[in-house]
């Protein structure tokens, strides 16, 4: 059994934690980690207890949602709540972070970020986190580990097979389909 690297687990985990998200622009997930162990974890989101983009709409300050704390943001202040260490750690966040998160990473003593994928990367966080000696490194996470995508790829597999059926295709080769179908969406092994 292979097993996935230690990067692709922590963005896979940062990947999840950003389908909890309920900003309606972009969901984000961060995990920071130290010692190999996920130490906090955060999404895009409102405060505690308040409405939600998702549920009463963006509240857009200068194209900027007021209503919404970062997910990194959200992950340092899990840490700073119940007391946890960040000088040291490192960080996986699913989009290159904001001018604002870089300067929390920053302040929080995180030495290293991992990003998936780009996103409005400001020039001056690049800059302030070269400044201060934080590693960054773009990770991007291998399609085949987290599908968000799957029920929609089944049920178009399942569209297609009933049409070839309908065509008259052979039951044996209409047979074989389903089985590759099946061993691709089921993972029996």
């Amino acid at each position: 059994m292979e097993r996935i690297s230690w990067h692709q687990y922590f963005m896979a985990q940062s990947h999840l934690l950003a389908l909890r998200s309920t900003c309606t622009r972009l969901m984000v997930g961060a995990s920071i980690v130290r010692d190999k162990r996920i130490i906090a974890g955060g999404y895009n989101g409102s405060i505690s207890g308040g409405s939600h983009c998702s549920e009463d709409g963006c509240y857009l300050v200068d194209d900027h949602c007021a209503r919404t704390i970062h997910a990194e943001v959200n992950a340092i202040i899990q840490c700073a709540k119940f007391g946890v260490a960040t000088e040291g750690s490192e960080i996986y966040v699913t989009h290159f972070p904001c001018l604002n998160c870089c300067k929390a990473i920053i302040q929080a003593g995180i030495r290293k970020i991992y990003y998936a994928a780009d996103y409005k990367n400001h020039p001056f966080a690049e800059e302030l986190f070269r400044e201060s000696g934080v590693s960054v490194e773009q990770v991007e996470l291998e399609e085949m580990i987290l599908d968000t995508n799957n029920k929609e790829k089944l049920a178009f597999t399942a569209e297609l097979l009933g049409k070839l059926e309908k065509t008259g295709m052979p039951e044996k080769e209409l047979q074989k389909m389903r089985n590759k179908a099946n061993e691709l969406f089921i993972h029996t092994s």
